[in-house]
Formats: C-alpha cells, sequence, structure tokens
C-alpha cells in the first residue's frame, strides 16, 4: 500500500488514479496528523509519497517534521518527497532526514513510477540474495559489497561507488549491470575527468550538424549511446559546477536535448557513478552540488584498499598470474609462500591494479626456466617502484614494461650485461634474446 499525502484534493486523487491503474493500492492523508494515525494503524503501507508544506507557509518544516515522525515509528518505511524545482534545497534538508528519494512538481509519471517501483523493490530485497557465480572480482573480503549488489542491481536505482584508484570500481559497476534487467543492453563507460565543461553536452546528450563551428557531421550522445542499458559515470568528482546543474536535470527529469535540436528526448538509462573523491568533503567546501549529491547516491558501495583487505592478495596473485600465463603462452608458473608474504608487506598505493602489474612484471622478468616466482623476483621490482608513483598508473603492455625494465637496468650498470642479467635475476643468454626481441 502507498500513502500518499497532500493538502491539494486534486493532487491526492491524481495520483490515486495514477497509481491504482498500475495496480498500487493506495491510502490518501490530506495533512500530517491523518497521515501518522494511518502510518501508526496500518502495517500494510509500504512507502509514503508526501508533499513538504501543508499551510500557507513554504518553508517545508511540516514536511520535515513529518518525514522524521514516520521514520521515528517505521523506519523501513521509504518516503519519497514531492517538491517544486524552486524548492529543491527543501528536498535535500529532506534527504538528510532519511528520505529515499525525491521527485519535482509538476511531476512526470513515468518517473514517479519508476522512482516508487525502485523504493519498493529495494524495501523487499531479499537480504540473502547470492552474487552470480560467474564474477570475475576475485576475493573473499568483498563477499558483502557483492551480496548488496545482488539486492540492488534488479531495481533500477542510481549507485555511487566510492574507493581509491585501482579498487575495483569498474568491475561492481560492470556486475550490477550484469546483474540488472539491462543486462542485454549496452554498458557505457564514460570517463567525466576527460571532458571538459564546453564540450559536457556534446559528448553526453549529442549534437547536430551546424550546431556549432566544429559541428561537421551529427554526433549521438552518451546518453543515448546508453539506451536501454547501464551508462557508467567514473571520476564525477571531476565535474565542474556548470556539467553538475546539466546533469542533475537530466537525472532528475530523465529528458534532454540535443545540441541544435529543440526536441526533448527521454533516457532510458540506470546510472551507476564512481569516484575516489571524498564528495561529501566537496559538498561541504561548495564544489559538488547537495542535491546532486543525494540524486546519485540512492546506494553506496564503498570499496576498501588493498592494504585492508591483504587476506585477498594470494587469491589475486595467482587470479593474476594464471591469466598472465594464458594470455602470453607461457606454462601455468606457481608462487612461493614466502613471496606471497613479502608481497602482503607493501603498501600498494596503486591497489589492485599496482599488484596485477607487478605480478605480470615478476613473470616476465623470472628466469625462463623457473617454474616458480619467489620473493626475490618481486624485491627487485618493487625496489624500482617510485616513491609515492605507484606502478600501474600508466597504461602500458607487458612487452613495453619488460623492455623498459630491461633498458633502465642496462644503462643503471652502464651497459654491463653480466650485472645486469645478475640483477634481473636471468642468464646471460636469456638476457641477449631479450635485448634482441626488443631491438635495444
Amino acid at each position: 500500500m502507498i500513502l500518499v499525502v497532500d493538502d491539494d484534493k486534486n493532487i491526492r486523487l491524481s495520483l490515486k488514479l495514477i497509481l491504482e491503474r498500475n495496480e498500487y493500492e493506495v491510502t490518501l492523508a490530506e495533512g500530517p496528523k491523518e497521515a501518522m494515525q494511518i502510518v501508526r494503524n496500518t502495517p500494510a503501507v509500504e512507502l509514503v509519497l508526501m508533499d513538504m508544506n501543508y499551510s500557507i507557509s513554504t518553508d517545508g518544516e511540516e514536511g520535515l517534521t513529518l518525514l522524521k515522525q514516520v521514520k521515528v515509528f517505521r523506519p523501513e518505511v521509504p518516503c519519497i518527497l514531492m517538491t517544486a524545482w524552486g524548492s529543491i534545497d527543501l528536498a535535500v534538508q529532506g534527504m538528510r532526514a532519511g528520505a529515499f528519494d525525491f521527485i519535482t512538481k509538476p511531476w512526470d509519471n513515468g518517473v514517479l513510477l519508476d522512482r516508487i517501483e525502485t523504493a519498493i523493490k529495494i524495501k523487499n530485497a531479499s537480504p540473502a540474495a547470492q552474487p552470480i557465480q560467474s564474477s570475475p572480482i576475485v576475493g573473499t573480503s568483498l563477499s558483502g559489497i557483492l551480496t548488496t549488489v545482488a539486492r540492488v542491481a534488479p531495481t533500477n536505482a542510481p549507485v555511487l561507488i566510492t574507493g581509491e584508484s585501482g579498487t575495483g570500481k569498474e568491475l561492481i559497476a560492470e556486475a550490477i549491470h550484469r546483474q540488472s534487467q539491462r543486462a542485454n543492453g549496452p554498458f557505457v563507460k564514460v570517463n567525466l575527468g576527460g571532458i571538459s565543461t564546453s564540450l559536457f553536452e556534446s559528448e553526453m546528450f549529442g549534437h547536430k550538424k551546424g550546431s556549432f563551428t566544429d559541428a561537421k557531421a551529427d554526433r549521438i550522445g552518451r546518453f543515448e549511446l546508453a539506451k536501454g542499458g547501464t551508462i557508467f559515470l567514473d571520476e564525477i568528482g571531476e565535474l565542474s559546477l556548470a556539467s553538475q546543474v546539466k546533469l542533475l536535470r537530466v537525472l532528475q527529469d530523465q529528458t534532454y536535448e540535443v545540441l541544435g535540436d529543440s526536441q526533448t528526448r527521454r533516457t532510458d538509462v540506470r546510472v551507476v557513478c564512481a569516484t575516489n573523491a571524498d564528495l561529501r568533503a566537496m559538498v561541504e567546501e561548495k564544489t559538488f552540488r547537495e542535491d546532486l549529491f543525494y540524486r546519485i547516491n540512492i546506494i553506496n558501495l564503498h570499496l576498501p584498499p588493498l592494504r585492508d583487505r591483504r587476506e585477498d592478495i594470494p587469491l589475486l596473485v595467482n587470479h593474476f598470474l594464471r591469466m598472465a600465463c594464458e594470455a602470453n603462452g607461457l606454462p601455468p608458473v606457481t608462487v612461493s609462500t614466502e613471496a606471497i608474504g613479502y608481497l602482503q608487506t607493501l603498501p600498494f598505493p596503486g591497489n589492485i591494479r599496482e599488484l596485477k602489474n607487478l605480478v605480470e612484471r615478476a613473470l616476465l622478468m623470472k628466469d625462463p626456466a623457473a617454474s616458480q616466482l619467489t620473493a626475490a623476483d618481486f624485491a627487485l621490482l618493487s625496489k624500482d617502484i617510485p616513491s609515492g608513483k605507484p606502478i600501474g598508473t600508466e597504461p602500458a603492455t607487458l612487452d613495453s614494461m619488460e623492455r623498459n625494465a630491461i633498458a633502465a637496468c642496462i644503462a643503471k650498470h652502464n651497459g654491463n650485461l653480466s650485472l645486469v642479467a645478475k640483477e634481473l635475476g636471468i642468464s646471460r643468454g636469456a638476457l641477449y634474446r631479450k635485448i634482441e626481441k626488443h631491438g635495444l
């Protein structure tokens, strides 16, 4: 049952008609007093759709008080606030007080029904939901996060994934998409840190030929490309304030306009965002809009750094080693217990990405005759990592990493190949073959 609370009779009846047509049971309340009687005495209420003002006053205090009272008596019941676009600040206050979401008046029926369906699905999602067995995410410490992914993926709720660089945020976003009802649709990745403010609308919404000086042909925007699927907005903390406003309108109304075209288009995407920034601190500093923060942060998943999940290092090392051997056509290689112990002592500021590159480099640089990686294989490479700069922060192929490592060692020993071979832990013959291979 959905409880609709609004002092405007026409709005109450309009919402009742819309919801009942979509097979929801509805009960109505004119104001806070009547609403609380229903909340106290009707266990069947599973969502409250409520206005923020019930008198001449427009400060929203009555609505905020009602919201807090509902959350005291029925904390499990999601509340969706209704407010005018010019009163978004009220909605933000409501989100701070525990509201699930907010919509603006006049509302779009499709948006309203989508928000209600999402809220009810999340409320009723089984806490015992199991992650899919084919997940490429390795490690036992993330079981709780993967269970949450399994619970929220079937809904259309926006998800914000936070964590340091290299912790696997994109993998989690892909897992959400694969387990969603949009799994057969596209998964479109957008690095917002690489899009300038001047190009934001063109990149995200598209443009028509001739809409600006360099628009020599029509361009399809990312939201259109993601239609029916999921759009992954990475590095959302890098977005300028001007672009944040434009993004908020799309997420709020689910509509946009292509540059050079006055026709309003509707989005049909699931939005997943990620950042390594502290968005709450940015909100306090006024560099990130608070209303946008609450719009994208319906569900938050925080990925811990590798230094806080060292028990996963053995699994990750073996996984990366197996993948690297297969990719390079090499026979299987194992890792010694001492090597695992050594790796668990490293700080890994670059997190999983850094560990992956270290394993791949060690595999390529080891003695070709050796079938096991030792602590010495990793120690040699980890000493070459510049302080404060994790490896893996620059895109590179395995061959280029091997070539650079050999070249650096040759330069270090002024061309003395005996010393180079000794430091790299390979025979002179193997060193000669690698030098010839890379044209050094």
